[in-house]
């Protein structure tokens, strides 16, 4: 397979890069581990690939009192292997290994992946379990958008054409609260079958769900054990507008919510503190 015929540019600026963006039939390539199936196969066809892996503004991790800030041409492996994230951010520590292979994450980005809105993509879900948000920037300006406004189906987004995900911003851990992510999937690495991320604090439980429907979906719950979880868990997978597809069905992925569902439930509670 081969790619439709395109041209390329390497920007020397991120303003270089968002003006051509605007005038051109164009597509942003950071990692290209999305993006370059897409064009093999033909789903994809621009006329020019505007290549802003080189970028050094984009190139970065930035943290404020609240946030980490990951740029859109930070890797996977590099935000993975960020010292102190399993501190800061643990519910993206524990899904990060998840994400691909260990070659793909050297090369895919952070924010490719949330621009790409796999639906069984883990980076997304975390973005959705965590309530953080992404900053797109065009010629115009820029504006932030929260997960929950942003993924709008499977592989849709509420960016513009002529927008850059210029970055994401994932909340930091709030002192007492306790995380757990949990994925199904036919080997490890592959796309998920059903993700589950869990966050609790002293108050409430919150679940978000991956690869059941076309999107992560967040369900906020109160503090649950025992039957009462139980009754919950199954309330929440009949609720869930679950895909079927050659490698699951339906009735499979909501199988695996309850599941788990529980596990990660009980372990947000459990690590509280």
């Amino acid at each position: 397979m081969k790619p439709p015929a395109f041209d390329y540019l390497r920007p020397d600026t991120v303003e270089e890069a968002l003006v051509a963006l605007a005038e051109e039939d164009a597509r942003l390539l950071a990692g290209g581990q999305s993006l370059m199936p897409m064009l093999n196969y033909r789903l994809a066809a621009p006329r020019l690939l505007i290549d802003i892996a080189g970028l050094a503004e984009l190139d970065r991790i930035d943290e404020t009192a609240d946030a980490l800030i990951v740029g859109a041409a930070v890797t996977q492996a590099r935000l993975a292997a960020l010292p102190g994230l399993a501190e800061r951010v643990p519910l993206l520590a524990a899904a990060l290994p998840w994400v691909g292979h260990y070659q793909t994450r050297s090369r895919g980005t952070v924010c490719g992946s949330i621009a790409h809105a796999d639906p069984s993509a883990e980076l997304p879900l975390c973005l959705a379990a965590l309530g953080g948000s992404v900053l797109l920037r065009s010629r115009q300006g820029s504006r932030r958008l929260a997960a929950a406004d942003f993924f709008t189906g499977a592989l849709a987004t509420a960016r513009s054409d002529d927008e850059m995900v210029e970055a994401v911003s994932f909340p930091l851990r709030a002192k007492g609260t306790g995380f757990a992510f949990r994925e199904v999937a036919l080997r490890h690495g592959d796309f998920a079958l059903a993700a589950l991320a869990a966050l609790a604090d002293d108050k409430a439980l919150r679940l978000a769900v991956g690869g059941v429907a076309d999107r992560p979906l967040t369900r906020d719950l109160p503090l649950l054990a025992g039957q009462a979880l139980e009754e919950a868990l199954d309330n929440l997978s009949r609720e869930l507008p679950a895909q079927e597809d050659f490698r699951a069905s339906a009735q499979y992925r909501r199988t695996l919510v309850r599941r788990i569902g529980r596990q990660a439930a009980e372990e947000a509670m459990r690590c509280r503190g």
